[in-house]
């Protein structure tokens, strides 16, 4: 612990790629070698991909258990397509080449295959640790596609989930300080870091969901599970999961490259390549750069207080030595600065300022990820090893300035708070799967994980707070569904975790000697669910699921002296969802509606003793129950429509006292949730007449709707934020590869709260939303 005051040339590469693209396309004609044992249909047409290097598309819609049943064994070498023939002898399909790729269609349909705008593809998810249809997993997922992120401009985690209905987040405007809630459940006010109820599972790594200015660079998909998840996602997951899956490497060469400009000094510059580099290995890289102008302004320089600057880069690489085997290696680095939360008194100015030195306030935040994936296919099973280490560094400078501190605390002089967090994490999960496609889907495994934390503190320039953290956590987990009959599917799934931390503290202060705390505590509990779904037919699933999550015991991080290091207690909910997925059987409409009950107890809050100065948890206990709605329509050709909506009854279910800024009363609605929440898109694409040059130009355009009622801003209801609204636009030409759009943000130009935090009836402070702002942007698409 310790005290403070405040590339090789990327041408030669895409080059490189290109030639072994191109390569790799004129084998399709030369014989290989082929080495397949007789197995599921579906798991030999894996083998034969990697063996032969070349894609096999598969029919929309297989006929019933024709995965399932074994395909002829092949060794040998063979041209592809002759292969690809006897590796599906006997069974009722055909074979095309088209574009380099291989299209098995069943010859019972006589009919051409259908066409890709009027038969959409499924919804595919890894909810559960391995593929599944998103319609056939038994409790909510929402799921947003990298597309969508990419078009409605949602470039960090935060913005990807306030545009997810039922979803909320509390973001004091930096880059590790957010609280997510789904559904109503999640902490009162947050008292540690490890006081997260929600986790973020990023390729297998898990991660606090407070890091939501996590950048969604080269994103596949980001799938929003809600209800308790710690059977299969671990600790910190009493309110739900974040499962975020980014692109990997492919033997086809790809990429894409994007630019954007806007008001506000809103710049960004993102780009991906990937593709094959040798007969065993794939490679894939990522980089984005984004900047843009704080909405508080100083007062002394009439400039943004900061400019916030964010760099990162992903790169992985893919090794395939045996057909069954596969080796991922991903390694990631972000660095962020100046984005700190702010406090501003209101109401606010026009525009939004501080009174403060310039460049006091600011931020350096450095983190890192490496991960290691091996898959193995066995003949019945998956056999997956993820292994992940991850740092984190944030000095961060903030505080009040000259306007807040004159009229909170009655002198109009800058009161200053400085942290360092520093963070290390390692996760090794190992576990055995059922295989993508099987009738019987079940998973079982054991995951160990530890951190290690620093957290030290200078408080008006004479107070020294250092810190350490450290967790050891050992967990045995699985998970089955089993059909009872035809339409009728059970799920059952349960976890052991057991946790041990330790916590070491030195307090300093000026004048005064040291004075020093040691604690430590072991918790050790059981989480899991049971589940029933029955398919009402081929298009309609409909599922209830009872859950028990629970969110581990602690210590808290604002300890200024021993009497502070007491540990928190646990979180416990008790959850039921009762719901239905719908999905045509063309796929061009498709819903699911539930609802929720979720009863809570010992949720945390933090308290303050005024005579004393003590800092420390207070437990509530919270009810929230409700209806949600989510959609999506492709209404024509063109044409899409996704949306959904959510009624939450959020409360505290008992009184406390001691909490800071007052008692709570039972009744009090339980904060930054609305009673109500919606969104809208309306995605429309048409085709144009020919101009300027360009072949086949179509326009695109996107709007997209956010609203929310009234919420109150912490747990004593002190003041009940506005109703919030919010309409984006998007508006672009394609032509071939090739996109140029413009867009706008927040069209209405209203200012909202992000936040508000209550010091008085006469003073409290918050921090406003960006107004309007307008921006050009490009997208080229490469393959």
């Amino acid at each position: 612990m310790t005290s403070f005051q405040a590339r090789p040339n990327k041408a030669h590469r895409i080059a490189a790629l290109v030639a072994f693209a191109s390569f790799h396309w004129t084998c399709l004609a030369a014989e290989l070698p082929f080495d397949i044992p007789t197995q599921p249909l579906e798991a030999a047409l894996r083998l034969f991909e990697a063996q032969a290097g070349v894609a096999v598309q598969r029919p929309l819609q297989w006929p019933q258990g024709l995965t399932e049943t074994p395909a002829s064994a092949l060794s040998g070498r063979f041209e592809p397509m002759r292969a690809l023939h006897r590796l599906l002898a006997g069974h009722p399909l055909q074979i095309a080449e088209r574009d380099g790729r291989f299209v098995i269609a069943v010859i019972e349909q006589a009919q051409p295959a259908p066409e890709p705008d009027k038969t959409l593809p499924a919804v595919t998810v890894t909810a559960r640790r391995g593929a599944e249809r998103a319609k056939d997993v038994p409790f909510s997922v929402s799921a947003v596609q990298g597309f969508e992120l990419e078009q409605r401009r949602l470039t960090t985690l935060e913005e990807a989930l306030r545009d997810t209905p039922g979803v909320e987040v509390n973001a004091w405007g930096g880059f590790g300080d957010a609280n997510v809630r789904m559904r109503g459940v999640g902490s009162l006010y947050q008292v540690s870091s490890e006081d997260s109820s929600v986790v973020v599972n990023l390729d297998g790594t898990p991660l606090s969901a407070r890091n939501a200015s996590l950048p969604m660079l080269d994103v596949e998909r980001v799938e929003v599970l809600k209800g308790p998840q710690g059977t299969l996602f671990g600790r910190n997951s009493e309110a739900g999961a974040i499962n975020i899956v980014t692109r990997r490497p492919t033997r086809e060469f790809d990429g894409y490259a994007r630019v954007e400009a806007g008001q506000e000094g809103q710049r960004l510059v993102e780009g991906a390549v990937g593709g094959a580099l040798a007969e065993d290995w794939s490679a894939r890289i990522a980089l984005r750069s984004q900047q843009s102008d704080d909405v508080v302004h100083n007062i002394q320089t009439g400039e943004p207080i900061m400019k916030a600057k964010e760099l990162g880069l992903r790169a992985s690489v893919l090794w395939q030595p045996r057909a069954a085997t596969s080796v991922l290696l991903t390694t990631e680095h972000q660095d962020q600065k100046d984005k700190v939360g702010l406090m501003l008194l209101r109401p606010y100015g026009d525009p939004p300022s501080l009174d403060a030195t310039p460049g006091l306030f600011g931020a350096d935040v450095k983190s890192h990820r490496h991960a290691l994936e091996v898959n193995h296919d066995l003949a019945n099973a998956r056999l997956t090893s993820h292994t992940s280490f991850q740092q984190r560094r944030e000095d961060q400078t903030s505080g009040a300035d000259r306007i807040v501190a004159a009229t909170v605390f009655g002198m109009p002089t800058e009161y200053l708070k400085q942290y360092r967090r520093d963070e290390s994490a390692w996760n090794q999960d190992l576990r055995l799967s059922s295989l993508p496609g099987a009738a019987t889907f079940w998973v079982a495994g054991v995951n160990l994980y530890g951190s290690k934390r620093e957290y030290d503190t200078t408080v008006g320039g004479m107070t020294d707070n250092l810190r350490d953290f450290e967790t050891r956590s050992e967990a045995a987990y699985g998970e089955v569904t089993v059909p009872l009959a035809a339409a009728l599917k059970l799920t059952g799934g349960l976890r052991y975790t057991q946790e041990r931390k330790k916590y070491d503290a030195s307090f300093v202060t000026t004048g005064y000697p040291a004075t020093q705390d040691s604690r430590s505590l072991d918790d050790r509990y059981a989480t899991g669910r049971v589940a029933l779904s029955w398919a009402l037919d081929t298009q309609t699933n409909l599922y209830g699921v009872l859950a028990h999550g629970h969110k581990a015991k602690g210590f808290q991080d604002e300890t200024s002296q021993v009497a502070d290091g007491d540990p928190f207690k646990a979180a416990k909910v008790d959850s039921l969802e009762l719901g239905m997925k719908f999905e045509s059987a063309d796929r061009r409409l498709a819903w699911t509606t539930a609802a929720f009950f979720n009863r809570v107890r010992d949720d945390h809050m933090l308290g303050y003793d005024y005579t004393t100065f003590a800092t420390k948890a207070i437990n509530a206990d919270t009810r929230a129950r409700g209806l949600e709605v989510e959609g999506q329509w492709r209404a024509a050709p063109g044409l899409t429509l996704k949306g959904g909506a959510v009624y939450t009854d959020a409360t505290i279910t008992q009184s406390v006292t001691g909490v800071s800024g007052g008692d709570v009363v039972a009744g009090d609605r339980v904060p930054d949730v609305p009673r109500w929440s919606g969104k809208l898109s309306v995605n429309y694409t048409r085709p144009l007449p020919g101009f300027m040059g360009l072949a086949s130009p179509q326009l695109t355009t996107l709007l997209a709707y956010r609203v929310m009622s009234t919420r109150a801003n912490d747990p004593q209801n002190h003041i009940f934020l506005p109703r919030f609204q919010k309409i984006d636009a998007r508006i672009g030409i394609a032509s071939g590869a090739g996109e140029l759009y413009l867009w706008v943000d927040n069209l209405q130009d209203k200012r909202y709260d992000q936040y508000v935090y209550y010091f008085t009836p006469n003073a409290n402070v918050g921090m406003p939303t960006r107004g309007r702002t307008v921006g050009l942007g490009f997208t080229w698409q490469f393959f």
